[in-house]
């Protein structure tokens, strides 16, 4: 048996954590740039502000309707996040945190009664985080993610679902007859794994609803669709098929990209965004304990800005051994942008990904003989680590770019590539700088 808790309108929560004044006020988050809204409290959805709406298509409800909006804090919304998953880890024997505000725990053999705990772990996380959430429990992970959109839904709109399904929705404690009429009112697009297309081509074959996609026909779901389909048709049925990830595998390639905050020609503004952009992508290769062997570098014009010159481009430099090494990264990202640069195009966007991962402790050797000497090359990239280690240390105790690659140019949120945030709150929870003071 699984649960499902979910933070509610999360960036939005979070925000609200330390601005108590934005209670029952609409409320958006916005994307880098501020460029669309990402997280929309319910009275911000109630003005029919849809998700990834364009910040200047609903800018002038800020005048009209008194619309709040926020840029992203993803420091703050990190750290927040950090809090919750620990609280919400008691509710059960193993959790997989599956992303920033959602978090899957195993409460298989749980004794006494589960909702009432999945309550408590509920009110625990208001109380000490501030985070409104909602917990959705069946007996597969589909059927958790189910059971709470239906918890958020009746919490949110009431009469869609009856009102004691609000907060947390328990489906293996439903009556069968309960859970039928659950599943016959919630849509199938809202099932785990249905996607807008699939939902569509489920529509014309006559199943409309999460309990139609339960009583669908496997051979049918595996053979004109997927076996990924079939699986979702098992799981809606009770028949666990995706088991639960203790731990995140590593990812196989790992990207650092960024649109600017205006255009940018100069080719040594592109030089320290890549720049900024490597030397993150190998800290965070470096925390998953991973080295690359090849980089990717790209730069791109704005498609939006249809009277400027259109170009884009990209490059993979191969490196001479995997490495973690930040130098080396930046050095091959430098030498690819070099090679795709071309002056006079106003650069909206430019990135760096990192290729072909392995593990950090897998080791490449060249053998050199050198006055009859056998000589490690890799011995240099060995000596950097501490480097590197310290480097990360520094970073991580007194804020992102303490100590940096000098090519990236000094420490200035006034860079041209710098990306526009003038709506961002402080970093309450993660800078001393930022700390909030009560004054009698």
């Amino acid at each position: 048996m699984y649960a499902l808790v979910d933070g509610n309108n999360f960036y939005v929560s979070c925000e609200r954590v330390f601005r108590p004044s934005l209670h029952n006020a609409p409320v958006v988050v916005l994307s880098n740039n501020d460029g669309c809204a990402i997280s929309r409290s319910n009275e911000a959805k109630s003005l029919g502000i849809a998700m990834g709406a364009p910040w200047f298509k609903i800018k002038e409800l800020e005048e009209t309707q008194g619309l709040v909006s926020l840029s992203a804090n993803f420091a703050l919304y990190g750290d927040l996040s950090d809090r919750m998953m620990s609280l919400v880890a008691g509710l059960g024997h193993r959790q997989e945190i599956y992303s920033i505000d959602e978090s899957f725990v195993d409460v298989s053999g749980i004794r006494g009664d589960i909702t009432q705990r999945a309550f408590k772990i509920r009110a625990r996380v208001l109380q000490w985080v501030g985070i409104p959430c909602c917990v959705g429990i069946g007996d597969t992970k589909t059927l958790a993610k189910l059971a709470n959109h239906i918890a958020k839904t009746a919490e949110r709109k009431p009469g869609v679902y009856p009102d004691c399904y609000a907060q947390v929705c328990h489906l293996s404690a439903c009556t069968p007859e309960q859970k039928r009429l659950l599943l016959q009112a919630t849509d199938v697009s809202e099932v785990w794994g249905v996607g807008r297309r699939i939902s569509a081509q489920l529509r014309e074959a006559g199943i409309h609803t999460a309990w139609d996609l339960m009583h669908m026909d496997l051979t049918l779901a595996r053979t004109r669709w997927s076996v990924v389909l079939e699986r979702t048709v098992r799981e809606l049925q009770g028949t666990p098929c995706i088991d639960l990830d203790d731990a995140a595998p590593n990812k196989k390639e790992i990207a650092c990209t960024r649109s600017f905050g205006e255009p940018i020609v100069a080719l040594s503004h592109l030089q320290q965004a890549v720049t900024e952009f490597a030397s993150r992508a190998a800290e965070k290769i470096r925390r998953q304990k991973s080295c690359a062997l090849r980089v990717l570098c790209f730069i791109r014009t704005s498609p939006f800005r249809v009277k400027d010159a259109q170009y884009s481009r990209s490059v993979v430099m191969p490196l001479m051994r995997a490495t973690d090494d930040s130098h080396a990264i930046v050095q091959a990202a430098l030498a690819g942008l070099s090679h795709i640069y071309q002056a006079g195009f106003k650069y909206a966007k430019a990135g760096v990904m990192l290729l072909d991962l392995q593990p950090s402790h897998w080791h490449q050797h060249e053998l050199q003989w050198i006055d009859s000497m056998l000589v490690d090359s890799n011995s240099d990239a060995v000596k950097k680590q501490p480097l590197m280690l310290a480097m990360d240390q520094l970073n991580t105790r007194y804020g992102r770019g303490t100590l940096q690659i000098a090519s990236a140019g000094e420490q200035a949120a006034t860079k041209p590539w710098a990306m526009k945030q003038g709506r961002r709150t402080p970093d309450y929870t993660t800078s001393w700088d930022a700390l909030p003071l009560a004054r009698a």
